[in-house]
């Protein structure tokens, strides 16, 4: 079975490439739609306080607030895969006081539950991607120290290793699915509330191993306590040079990563759109905030216009479609 996972890696290779035109069309330097912001404008993360989403979101939020002169409130909203979030985002009104952080599971849902509060691909203006994360897949030390020993490991004690995520039917679920399918080995699902206490119990031997973003499990590899065995992009990372591509480690083709975007909802005045597009650029691009992103494991952003980041979060809904259809994923 042939699983592709890096079709939006290519795709998002492409617009990076391509001009900041969208937004600078509408770069006139006049004054916002009715002399927006004029008050305080809220971000719905529908995730929980304290996360990869939540800290980026933040960061970019507070050179927001400072460029804009008004506040940038961040609204942790959790629930339901993050679907309590997105469809309060889809319902606010189109004004640009509220907008939605806009992440991979959004474009997973679609494809796995019936009756979602939004459609993806028409209840949101996008704005521009913030940052992304590729995901490490880091085991236990005494799984072994590279795929090749993990595969085998498992073959050798087929459904007695266990895979930790952080629920049914994410990002952390579906591409260790796509991992079992490709390297022909049963190791069964452990599906936890959260990152944290996944990777508190793999530091215990409870869980042998999981793919997860590398921010989070960044000081736990750094520790020693786990071991980082092949990351799920297109080339090694330089915060871990010594860690291999899956596709170096013999697995082609599977790559996947956080990604956290900002959109507002459809129908929002388009200098609007344009303003708020201009200024996650530009709170990306201020002194320190790439260092300080880079350093925690994450890509900025860079040139990514409306345009363009609707064309990403298209092509993710894409590839996940592709993977659940292949790996013959459905939720209980």
């Amino acid at each position: 079975m042939n699983f592709i996972l890096n079709r939006v890696g290519r795709t998002l290779g492409a617009l990076a490439l391509a001009a900041w035109a969208a937004c600078a069309t509408g770069a006139t330097g006049a004054p916002a739609h009715g002399g927006y912001p004029n008050r305080p404008v809220r971000i719905i993360v529908p995730w929980p306080a304290g996360g990869g989403v939540d800290a980026v979101t933040r960061t970019v939020a507070e050179k927001m607030t400072a460029s804009l002169g008004q506040q940038f409130v961040v609204d942790n909203r959790p629930g339901a895969t993050g679907n309590i979030g997105a469809g309060m985002g889809a319902k606010a009104a189109p004004d640009g006081y509220t907008l939605l952080v806009a992440s991979a599971p959004m474009a997973i849902n679609a494809s796995l539950q019936k009756n979602l509060p939004f459609d993806m691909g028409k209840d949101f203006a996008p704005l521009g991607l913030m940052a992304s994360s590729p995901y490490m897949l880091v085991v236990h030390p005494s799984v072994g120290g590279s795929v090749k020993e993990l595969v085998a490991h498992a073959k050798a004690s087929p459904g007695k290793l266990s895979y930790a995520s952080v629920g049914p039917g994410t990002q952390q679920n579906l591409i260790a699915e796509v991992f079992k399918e490709a390297a022909h080995i049963d190791v069964v699902h452990a599906p936890y509330k959260g990152g944290p206490q996944a990777l508190t119990d793999m530091v215990g031997g409870h869980i042998q191993m999981m793919f997860h973003g590398v921010p989070a499990v960044m000081p736990f590899v750094k520790g020693g306590q786990l071991k980082g065995i092949a990351v799920a992009s297109k080339q090694r990372l330089p915060l871990f040079p010594d860690v291999p591509t899956l596709a170096e480690a013999g697995y082609p083709g599977i790559e996947a990563s956080e990604w956290y975007g900002l959109v507002a909802p459809a129908g929002t005045p388009k200098d609007i759109v344009a303003l708020l597009a201009r200024e996650i650029e530009k709170a990306l691009n201020a002194p320190g905030v790439r260092q300080q992103l880079v350093s925690k494991g994450y890509e900025p952003a860079s040139q990514i216009s409306p345009d363009q980041f609707a064309a990403f979060m298209a092509a993710e809904q894409k590839k996940w479609a592709f993977a659940i259809r292949q790996t013959g994923f459905h939720l209980e």
